[in-house]
């Protein structure tokens, strides 16, 4: 080993043990870790509508939420969907209305500057639709413009073509409770009232509220909606109050005892829009539980007030007690130990919606945030069990129990194609991205590469198994997955670094021999977006743009995952890209913090490609332990 080899080596070893020192400091006293998922500004404005609706909004301090808006407004006046994006039409709007609920006057300069941005790229009338939807909860778009959604979808069995069952987890909860809201088209009285009339480009007198054309055969979309919209009007709709019963029915046993609904701040927050349509009172408990879960979403400093859009305890604790262990932590070290016990008590062992298309399999999954006995997901089963499998639990009967339940469960969501969704099982009608409502293109779960990869490698990695049939039907579905450059799809982190370090950490251990070209390929694909500054980075708009692909500026966890990829991929093949990891180690070397931290301002997880992404801010820190960790592992062997 050359001597420069060796000092990186020892600055490797104090790196890991100052990070390690980190988490371990903010590990929580049940054995849990949990740090802040941040997303774009729309979430905590449309909180501020809701307590604004339902007059709740003096019992919360929701005055500090001007202030947070304030520090998210850049230069150009507008919010960002993501760091540095460069300013986004419907999240500026939803960000300037809730300044004016909040009673900032039009003539403050933040509004004036923000008005010019708005009106610059078309106003409100070029706006999303669920932006649309909420100003038109308050009279500032008229839900002649809005989508109908027929409330008897709820009344279609689980067996016909299409039915809510189709829908991705996060649609379904989102959107049944807006059959309700769309139904009754409520326009709640607020105080102070206000307009927005000064955000239409066109003048207010000259907008059209309808759905936009596209020219071609999706405009049958709009002559339903056209037809939805005269039943509705001449009082036709069929099953109209057999569904929206079945809808409220369906919100009533799905809320958790905790108040929430599906985990996630828009399926609570238009549950309770849904309640409130239907004249719930405030004291009501439902109300009061579903308000309260809200709330435990917010973040309260002395200065602001903000609302996640989803919390991560379970994705957060798996992947720190991985990065603890996998950098020399002992599997028996006390504080991975009692992580494993709260990872164990999280485990689902009830029925969610998953089992509507899933026959066959049976609980023992596990979800992403505290409570979420509906949703369980498989990308988290996997972390969960490869974290579990690598700790020393004082009860291992009880573990491995635990685990084969998992397994079991995970191989009854393998989808037709070979691989893994998220949430559900064969949610692939892609149709449902084009109708008029499913503008964010979200409304599908189909299975990823990403997804697959973790599960294979759970199976690799802990010595696991399935069928073999279904392995090899991964395995082909990856295969197939790979793109011409060489890198993979990365759905729920960005993006092609984040799939093909996925990928390749599963190949290697699962089938290195039969698919060595396809890992060499993704690791040369890596080594070719490396930036000069020796990390990695890919910017959220390569979901736009394909060209963009690996290319961004250098993050903390975007070049651990690279490195990650590339050393699975060595040691799959013996042909490591020495040089591009001592570039990339070196890179989180001399980014490391004094106490032990990386920081990254860019968002580097994914919620709805093109549309809506997150900054796990623990990300910054696990991965690059991991990486750290990996590479150490392997320095002896030069």
């Amino acid at each position: 080993m050359q001597i420069q080899d060796k000092q990186t080596v020892s600055r490797v070893k104090d790196a890991i043990a100052k990070n390690q020192n980190y988490l371990l400091s903010i590990q929580y006293p049940d054995g849990y870790w949990w740090a802040e998922l941040e997303s774009n500004v729309t979430i905590t404005a449309e909180v501020v509508l809701l307590h604004k609706i339902w007059g709740t909004d003096r019992e919360r301090p929701l005055h500090k939420v001007e202030a947070y808006l304030r520090s998210q407004q850049r230069d150009h006046g507008g919010w960002e969907l993501f760091y540095g994006d460069g300013g986004e039409l419907s999240t500026s709007v939803e960000a300037y209305m809730a300044l004016k609920l909040l009673g900032v006057p039009e003539t403050d300069a933040a509004m004036v500057k923000a008005r010019k941005f708005i009106l610059e790229r078309g106003g409100i009338s070029k706006t999303r639709i669920f932006t649309k939807l909420h100003l038109a909860l308050i009279g500032c778009y008229s839900w002649q413009g809005i989508p109908s959604l027929p409330p008897w979808v709820m009344l279609l069995p689980d067996n016909f073509v299409f039915n809510i069952y189709e829908m991705s987890s996060w649609a379904r909860s989102s959107t049944v409770p807006l059959l309700i809201v769309i139904d009754r088209k409520p326009v709640f009285k607020i105080n102070p009232a206000i307009t927005l009339d000064e955000l239409y480009a066109e003048g207010l007198e000259q907008v059209k509220y309808e759905l936009p054309s596209n020219g071609d055969w999706t405009d049958l979309f709009i002559t339903l909606d056209k037809t939805f919209k005269l039943a509705e009007t001449l009082n036709l709709v069929p099953f109209r109050e057999e569904g929206i019963q079945a809808a409220e029915r369906w919100i009533l046993e799905r809320q958790e005892a905790t108040g929430d609904w599906g985990g996630i701040i828009p399926a609570m927050l238009n549950s309770l829009l849904a309640l409130r349509a239907l004249d719930y009172n405030p004291a009501d408990p439902i109300v009061e539980r579903g308000l309260r879960a809200v709330d435990n979403f917010a973040i309260e400093t002395a200065d602001t007030y903000t609302v996640q859009p989803c919390i991560s305890p379970v994705w957060d604790t798996a992947w720190a007690m991985r990065a603890l262990i996998e950098s020399g932590l002992t599997p028996d070290h006390p504080a991975v130990v009692q992580a494993g016990e709260w990872l164990l008590s999280k485990q689902i062992l009830d029925y969610g919606d998953w089992a509507i298309k899933n026959k066959k399999g049976k609980p023992g999954a596990w979800a992403f945030e505290f409570d979420n006995r509906f949703y369980p997901d498989v990308d988290d089963t996997a972390v969960v069990v490869m974290a579990l499998n690598q700790v020393k639990l004082p009860n291992e009967k009880l573990k491995q129990a635990a685990i084969a339940r998992a397994v079991n469960w995970t191989a009854s969501m393998q989808c037709q194609p070979g691989g893994w969704a998220a949430f559900d099982l064969d949610n692939n009608q892609e149709w449902l991205n084009l109708v008029p409502y499913g503008d964010l293109k979200a409304m599908i779960d189909p299975n990823t590469a990403d997804v697959t990869a973790r599960v294979l490698e759970m199976l690799g990695s802990g010595n696991l198994s399935i069928d073999t049939r279904n392995q090899e039907r991964a395995i082909s579905y990856l295969i197939r997955e790979q793109e011409t450059e060489g890198c993979w799809f990365g759905r729920w982190g960005v993006n092609y670094i984040y799939g093909t370090s996925g990928v390749l950490s599963a190949l290697s251990l699962i089938a290195p021999e039969k698919t060595q070209v396809s890992i060499e390929r993704g690791a040369a694909w890596l080594v070719g977006c490396q930036n000069s500054d020796g990390g990695w980075g890919e910017t959220c708009r390569s979901y736009n743009d394909p060209a963009l692909k690996g290319q961004g500026p250098s993050t903390a966890s975007q070049t651990a995952w690279a490195i990650i990829g590339l050393i699975a991929a060595g040691q799959a093949t013996s042909k490591f890209a020495k040089l591009a990891m001592e570039k990339g180690i070196n890179y989180l070397l001399e980014t490391q913090q004094s106490d032990g931290t990386w920081y990254e301002a860019d968002f580097t997880g994914t919620g709805f490609p093109c549309h809506f992404y997150l900054k796990y801010h623990l990300y910054q820190q696990y991965f690059p332990l991991l990486a750290l960790g990996h590479y150490q592992a392997i320095s002896e062997l030069w």
